[in-house]
């Protein structure tokens, strides 16, 4: 066995079992052992010592629109990893929609796996999609490695990728609890959204109005209904409609295998704070109202919903037209995240430890990726250094992504990330990324 090359230092640790002072070490990019704070380093490793920074396991994000091939002028693998790993994200799952093609085939995944190689600078993985008429693909995309299938209930925004009907969505859902898969859902009804007043004009309001809450509360229950009949395993996306958490617990608590998500916008952002015209706070369901917002957190605390994600779905300026009826639709936020979601936490009386549990380890166990979201022994060397109290305001001109456009633009923030690891390796130095080192991930047997 090799020596010990690595020792990380730090008066917080944030492990499973509390945040406390402590000395990690790591061998061959694993973390080895988790120490006292005073253990002595092995001779010939090198010693990082971060002081009163926290130490965090690597973010863990399942749910990032890259776009690339095809629309790599909204985004792209070489901006967006960069943009995480300036955020304390080691890992990503790109979404199987947005680029062209879309991941909804073997050989389309291919296409993109050869895109991303030589940009990755975290790991990545990847969604497979489930469309109208792909469900003889679905297999042979779950034994080329995607970590699960993602489908919408209602229009994508995009043509190339289709929503399905309830009749396909049976189908699709069928087959993929047959081979023991996860059907990720964008849940809002269409019945719902066609009957609700039409958005148009400047004023998120009527935007709002658009988007019913009963369009995912519906939606949510007729998912639950059917996977409770099929024995599927299946999770909800981007929840939105606080009044959709206790169908969730109920169902979960019979036995049905559902699991939530949530993202930063919709915890750190209010309807009633939108300016009209600022569609830079669009997104599909939309931002709700304080107490709805309220409700979330809440659903967070008791572990109704399970994780954080950004659902990070960026665009160029121009799509982002003053009109929320014609302006794309999602919020970019891949580098903001953590801070964002901190500063929230905090005022709410979590902890470090809640944030990594949210935001690292439940998105790593969704997708089955054991090796990470956790600082113990045997789990990459994948690290987060934040200094909690550390104050900045958003610059949008600072960020990463391809394109400067943040609803967080002009907030002033708690946390400022200062170095993020990938397995023993530091891709991200107060600002200054390494060249690429990712790996692209499989779905692990």
């Amino acid at each position: 066995m090799s020596e010990i090359d690595l020792v990380l230092r730090s008066t917080r640790v944030v492990t499973p079992r509390g945040t406390r002072a402590a000395t990690v070490t790591v061998r061959d990019g694993k973390i080895a052992a988790v120490l006292p704070h005073d253990a002595p380093a092995p001779a010939g490793a090198r010693v990082e010592d971060f002081g009163d920074d926290a130490l965090l396991p690597g973010l863990v994000d399942t749910h990032v629109h890259v776009n690339d091939p095809g629309r790599t002028e909204w985004e792209g693998f070489w901006t967006a990893t960069r943009a995480a790993a300036a955020g304390g994200i080691t890992t990503l799952v790109d979404m199987p929609l947005n680029s062209l093609p879309p991941t909804t085939t073997e050989a389309n995944l291919h296409t993109k796996r050869e895109v991303a190689r030589s940009k990755a600078h975290i790991d990545v993985g990847f969604w497979g999609g489930a469309v109208p008429g792909n469900v003889k693909d679905l297999r042979p995309l779950y034994d080329a490695g995607v970590f699960g299938f993602k489908c919408f209930l209602s229009p994508s925004g995009v043509d190339e990728f289709p929503q399905l009907d309830q009749e396909q969505l049976a189908a699709a859902l069928g087959e993929i609890a047959g081979f023991g898969g996860l059907l990720i859902v964008h849940a809002e009804d269409p019945g719902h959204l066609a009957a609700a007043p039409q958005p148009h004009g400047p004023k998120y309001a009527d935007f709002l109005a658009s988007r019913p809450r009963a369009s995912e509360n519906d939606a949510i229950a007729g998912l639950i209904a059917l996977a409770r009949r099929l024995g599927a395993r299946v999770h909800v996306l981007h929840l939105s409609s606080s009044d959709a958490l206790p169908l969730i617990a109920a169902a979960r608590a019979e036995g049905v295998r559902i699991t939530v998500e949530t993202c930063p916008h919709f915890l750190t952002l209010t309807a009633e704070e939108i300016p009209d015209g600022a569609t830079e706070f669009k997104c599909c369901p939309p931002i709700r109202e304080a107490a709805n917002q309220d409700a979330l957190w809440q659903g967070l605390a008791d572990g109704t919903i399970d994780c954080v994600v950004s659902d990070h779905s960026p665009s160029t300026a121009d799509l982002k037209t003053p009109d929320f009826g014609d302006a794309w639709g999602g919020i970019s936020s891949l580098q903001l995240g953590l801070p964002a979601i901190w500063t929230a936490a905090r005022e709410r009386g979590h902890t470090l430890q809640d944030v990594a549990r949210w935001m690292a380890t439940a998105p790593a166990a969704l997708v089955g990726l054991y090796g990470k979201g956790v600082i113990e022994p045997g789990r990459d060397a994948d690290f987060a250094v934040l200094d909690p109290e550390a104050t900045f305001t958003v610059d949008p001109a600072g960020l990463q992504h391809r394109n400067k456009i943040t609803a967080y633009a002009g907030r002033t923030l708690h946390g400022v990330v200062r170095s993020t690891w990938l397995r023993g390796r530091r891709i991200n130095d107060g600002g200054t990324l390494a060249e690429p080192s990712g790996e692209l991930l499989d779905r692990q047997p």
